[in-house]
């Protein structure tokens, strides 16, 4: 696809965005609910073409990561559908007043919540974005123009498809909802340059992605980083707990940002845990690397690197280090985190508020899986991403982080002296 086009498709998406941006609740509603319902009645067609699409990404060796967030299973696709709903029911927070004062001269003046306008959407592999992205886009009265990745572009052009029909039968312009279809990596360059017709960017995707879109973009990025996610075991952690939360937070879904990727245990609990959570590990299938405090415990532990500390291994693979208290394991954390989803496991309340309080990270949990850091889980119906930076959105990106706002000032023939 040449500049040209793309930036065409930029210029349609602004167009409509503008068209959207005034069309009311009842409307976007309604335009979602022909998206669920489109999706239910083509369930079979898509599945179908990703099963190809899977087969053929297979084929090539991708990636097991990146096959894992290329699947479409039937649980997955429903849950895609249970996230439209979700947004459907959600209040709408165009329009919201976020402040009103009085001004002594008698003007009136309100922050008010509006959309973002025209949103680029740039993701790898995961087709459910598509559908998760446009939704809540859709609904906080923004258009999109999406660009998913290679392996994904047959599942995608189709879902795209299923979403303009909507956006059509509820009477808005089909380009609410727009899609580069191609495989070209520099239809990526073009289009975080399009800084006349596209208000925003948000990418999803590797480390080589960001720091690329980051280093080149025109368009204001707002990013979602790397998911490298600790547990830390306090001196006074419940053992049955620990062991529980570590194993989640590793294996129920490895592949994912919000998966953990490094265990801190305190040195006080070093003996009697270590041993007994590196065996569950491993009977759970995981390849544990450790410290040299760990591997004085459990010897046949593969020595960790000083490059592992900073790693996101999206894997069945878990580094553990034994540190000296809480101020240690927080000081690590800051320092070799992603700054994305943090946990202790303590009984101790003030151990816990001091967790809370000092780790720098976007999602901080006490006696919980780092896995929760989601959009559906934290009650959003679906999420454009996570954000781990902290100008505008940090966290989920639900439908009050697609909005911005605008000041609105009633006067009465006011004028400054």
């Amino acid at each position: 696809m040449s500049v040209e086009e793309v930036a065409a498709l930029g210029r349609a998406v602004r167009s409509a965005s503008t068209v959207l941006s005034h069309a009311s609740t009842a409307m976007r509603n309604r335009l979602l609910r022909n998206v669920a319902a489109s999706l239910r009645a083509n369930e079979d067609h898509i599945l179908a073409i990703n099963r190809e699409e899977v087969s053929r990404a297979g084929a090539t060796g991708l990636s097991p990561v990146l096959l894992d967030r290329l699947t479409f299973s039937p649980k997955r696709y429903r849950q895609m559908i249970t996230g439209v709903k979700e947004v459907i029911a959600l209040p709408d927070p165009v329009g919201e007043v976020l402040e009103k004062v009085k001004r002594p001269g008698g003007l009136f003046i309100e922050k008010i919540r509006v959309p973002l306008g025209a949103v680029g959407i740039i993701y790898e592999a995961r087709p459910n974005v598509t559908v998760d992205a446009a939704a809540l886009c859709l609904k906080a009265g923004n258009a999109v123009l999406l660009r998913g990745g290679s392996e994904a572009v047959a599942t995608n052009r189709a879902l795209v498809a299923l979403l303009r029909d909507a956006v059509v039968g509820a009477g808005l312009p089909p380009d609410c909802v727009s899609f580069i279809d191609s495989t070209d990596r520099a239809d990526v360059l073009a289009m975080i340059q399009q800084a006349e017709s596209l208000d925003v960017v948000i990418p999803r995707g590797g480390k080589e992605l960001i720091s690329f879109i980051r280093a080149n973009a025109l368009v204001p990025v707002i990013a979602h980083g790397d998911g490298n996610c600790h547990v830390f075991v306090d001196a006074s952690a419940d053992l049955a707990m620990a062991e529980a939360i570590v194993i989640n937070a590793k294996t129920q879904r490895p592949s994912v940002c919000n998966a953990a990727e490094k265990l801190l245990v305190h040195k006080r609990l070093a003996t009697k845990f270590v041993p007994r959570i590196v065996r569950r590990l491993r009977d759970a299938g995981v390849e544990v690397l450790g410290d040299d405090q760990t591997r004085a415990l459990v010897p046949d532990v593969v020595p960790a690197a000083d490059t592992d500390w900073t790693t996101e291994y999206l894997a069945m693979v878990i580094a553990v280090k034994i540190v000296d208290d809480l101020g240690a394991a927080i000081a690590h954390i800051n320092t070799y985190g992603s700054h994305h989803s943090d946990a202790i496991v303590t009984r101790t309340a003030r151990n816990a508020d001091k967790f809370l309080r000092e780790v720098d990270s976007a999602a901080v949990y006490v006696n919980a899986s780092t896995r929760f850091t989601d959009g559906f889980e934290f009650g959003l119906g679906a999420e454009i991403g996570i954000s781990t930076q902290k100008l505008h959105a940090r966290g989920p990106m639900g439908l009050r982080e697609l909005t911005s706002y605008k000041w609105v000032v009633r006067g009465k023939g006011n004028l400054r002296g």
